[in-house]
C-alpha cells in the first residue's frame, strides 16, 4: 500500500493526499492551479523551498510565481547560473563577479582576458538562450561540506570555498547544469526551460543582465542610466579591494585572523572623510543656503545629517537643521494610498506651502516658528522653536522627500545642493551571490524599531512592502538628481547587526507570513561571522540603530 501524506494548499484551500517523497513539482500537478508566470517556488510551512523540495511529513504549501519576491529572488539565482555556464562555456577561462544591481538590472563585471565587446556580449546572450532551449534539468545534490569545499577549490572557486568553509555548516546544497557546478544560497528553479525572459546588454566595463519586472512579469524594466550611483559602487569596490576584502569569505578569514578592529577603523574612516568632502563641496558654493538630505528607510540620513552639521561648522559654516517629519498635515487631511489606508510615504502628506513659504521667509533673514508634529493625536502643533538665519547659517534639511524637485519648487536652484544617503553596497556572499541591499536597510528597521519603537520584527517585516513601494514611488526615482552621494553602508556592518538581529528574527512565530522572510534573513546572517557592535565609535552611524550613539535622537 502506497505512503501518502497530507498536504493543505493556501492557494485555492484544498487539501490532498500525495505520495510519500513528492517533489513540490509533484504536488503542484495535483491540484491542478493555473499560473502563468509560475510556478516559480513554494512556502512550505512559511519557508521558502525551491521545486525540488520533496515532502515526507504533512505541509503547508503556498505555490509562488513572479509577481512575488520569492520568486523574482529565485527566477534571478537560476538565470545567474545560466549567465556563469554560457561564459564558462564559451571561455573557460574567465571569471564572472555577479555584482550591483543597478539600472533595473544587475551589474555582471567579466574577466575575459580581453576589453568586452559587443561581439562577447552576442555570444554569451546566444549561448544563454541556447541552454534554456535545451530545457536541462538544475540537478541538486546535497553532499558534506567537506566535499563541497575541496570540489570548489579543485575548480579554482576560491571565495566560494572560503564561504563554505567559514560558514560552519555540516551539510552543503550545490547545483548542476551538465556538467557545470555552482553554489547558491537559496533554491533555484528545477529546468533551465522556466526562463522564459531576459536581457543581457554591454553596460560600462562589462554587462548588464535584465530581469522581469516585479509589477509586470510579462516585460523586462527600462534601462535607466545610473552614472552616480554606479560611480559609488566603483569608489566601494575600488576600497574593498585596497583591503583585500570582496566577498564574506575573506571577511570571515580577517576577522579569524584578529582584523576586526582595523576593519572597523578603515570602514569609518573612510566615511568620515567622504563627509567631510561633501562639507567642502558645500562650502565652496557661497550661493548655497539650503542643503537637502534624502533617502529611504533605514538608510541612516538622522545621523549623515548630524555628522554633516559637524563638517559644515569645521568649514565655518553654522547649520540650521530641519525635518521634514514636522511638516506633516494634520492626519485627516493626510492622503490614502489605493488600500484606503493613511499614506504617510506620499508627498502630498506634507505641508507643501508652508514648507516654501517658511523656507523662503529664512532666506529673507525673518524669524519663524518650527511646526511640530504630534504622531499621536495627528496634529501640528506650534513647537515654540524660533529660527532666524544669518550670513554664515545653510538650512540643512532631512527627510524621504528632500530631492523631490516638487518640493522646493519656488526655491531658486542654485541655493540647493542634495544629497542622497542609502545603504548602497556592503559585500558579496561570493562572486555569484550577491546580498540585496535592501536587506542592510530592513535589518537596520527591525532592530531600531524593536529599541525604540516598541515594535517586533514580524510587524517591521510586514509592513516592509509597503515601505518599499513608497520608496519605488516617491524616492528612487529621483536619487540621480543628487549633487553627492552618500553610501551609508558599512563593510562590518552585516557582522555586528547579526549580533542584535538574530534573537528578533527567531521571535517571528512559523505560522505567520513573516516567518519566512525572517528565515531567510537568518539563513544569510548565518555566513557571516559575528563581531562585538561595543567596539564601534560613539559617532558611527550604525549606533543610530544599535544604540550606544553620542548623538542626540
Amino acid at each position: 500500500m502506497e505512503q501518502v501524506v497530507q498536504i493543505r494548499c493556501k492557494n485555492n484551500k484544498k487539501t490532498q493526499n500525495v505520495a510519500i517523497g513528492s517533489s513540490l513539482s509533484d504536488v503542484f500537478q495535483k491540484f491542478n492551479l493555473q499560473m502563468k508566470y509560475g510556478p516559480i517556488c513554494c512556502k512550505v510551512n512559511n519557508k521558502v523551498e525551491g521545486l525540488h523540495y520533496r515532502v515526507y511529513h504533512s505541509k503547508d504549501v503556498e505555490f509562488m510565481d513572479m509577481h512575488t519576491s520569492s520568486g523574482s529572488r529565485n527566477y534571478t539565482r537560476t538565470l545567474f547560473f545560466v549567465l556563469c555556464k554560457a561564459v564558462h562555456d564559451i571561455y573557460p577561462v574567465s571569471n564572472v563577479v555577479i555584482d550591483i544591481p543597478v539600472s533595473n538590472g544587475y551589474y555582471v563585471n567579466l574577466s575575459l582576458g580581453h576589453k568586452v565587446t559587443m561581439q562577447d556580449v552576442d555570444n554569451i546572450r546566444r549561448r544563454m538562450q541556447e541552454i534554456i532551449d535545451a530545457a536541462i534539468p538544475v540537478l541538486r545534490y546535497e553532499v558534506p561540506t567537506e566535499d563541497a569545499v575541496k570540489m570548489f577549490k579543485e575548480k579554482g572557486d576560491t571565495a566560494k570555498a572560503k564561504l563554505l568553509e567559514s560558514a560552519g555548516k555540516l551539510y552543503t546544497i550545490y547545483y548542476a547544469i551538465d556538467d557545470y557546478v555552482d553554489y547558491y544560497y537559496g533554491s533555484l528553479l528545477t529546468n533551465t526551460k522556466y526562463l522564459y525572459l531576459f536581457g543581457l546588454e554591454q553596460y560600462y566595463e562589462g554587462l548588464l543582465l535584465r530581469i522581469p519586472s516585479l509589477m509586470d512579469p510579462g516585460v523586462l524594466p527600462d534601462v535607466v542610466k545610473q552614472d552616480k550611483m554606479f560611480d559609488i559602487f566603483r569608489e566601494h569596490h575600488h576600497w574593498q579591494d585596497i583591503m583585500g576584502i570582496r566577498t564574506v569569505g575573506d571577511f570571515n578569514e580577517a576577522v579569524c585572523q584578529g582584523h576586526e578592529t582595523d576593519i572597523i577603523n578603515v570602514s569609518e574612516a573612510l566615511q568620515e572623510k567622504k563627509i567631510s568632502h561633501i562639507a567642502d563641496e558645500i562650502a565652496s558654493r557661497k550661493e548655497v543656503k539650503l542643503v537637502l538630505l534624502a533617502g529611504p528607510s533605514s538608510s541612516g540620513k538622522t545621523t549623515t545629517c548630524k555628522r554633516l552639521s559637524i563638517q559644515l561648522l569645521a568649514n565655518g559654516i553654522k547649520p540650521l537643521q530641519i525635518s521634514l517629519d514636522d511638516y506633516f498635515l494634520d492626519r485627516e487631511h493626510t492622503p490614502r494610498d489605493v488600500k484606503g489606508e493613511l499614506d504617510y510615504e506620499s508627498i502630498y502628506a506634507l505641508n507643501l506651502e508652508l514648507i516654501n513659504k517658511q523656507f523662503q521667509a529664512l532666506f529673507r533673514g525673518e524669524e519663524i516658528e518650527l511646526p511640530r508634529y504630534n504622531f499621536q493625536s495627528g496634529k501640528s502643533e506650534k513647537s515654540g522653536k524660533k529660527l532666524k538665519m544669518e550670513k554664515n547659517n545653510v538650512l540643512v534639511v532631512e527627510g524621504i522627500h528632500a530631492l523631490n524637485p516638487e518640493l522646493t519648487a519656488q526655491i531658486s536652484e542654485e541655493q540647493k545642493y542634495r544629497v542622497y544617503v542609502s545603504a548602497l553596497t556592503t559585500i558579496l556572499l561570493d562572486h555569484h551571490n550577491y546580498i540585496p541591499t535592501t536587506d542592510n536597510r530592513l535589518l537596520r528597521r527591525i532592530i531600531r524599531d524593536y529599541k525604540y519603537r516598541g515594535v517586533n520584527a514580524q510587524e517591521t517585516i510586514h509592513r516592509w512592502p509597503s515601505v518599499r513601494a513608497g520608496e519605488n514611488k516617491w524616492i528612487f526615482p529621483y536619487q540621480e538628481n543628487a549633487d553627492a552621494m552618500f553610501n551609508s553602508a558599512m563593510l562590518y556592518e552585516l557582522s555586528v547587526i547579526r549580533m542584535q538581529a538574530e534573537p528578533l528574527l527567531e521571535q517571528v512565530p512559523e505560522n505567520c507570513e513573516e516567518h519566512s522572510e525572517a528565515y531567510r534573513l537568518k539563513k544569510f546572517l548565518s555566513y557571516i561571522k559575528p563581531i562585538q557592535w561595543r567596539n564601534l565609535p560613539p559617532t558611527s552611524l550604525l549606533r543610530e540603530f544599535l544604540g550606544g550613539s553620542s548623538f542626540r535622537y
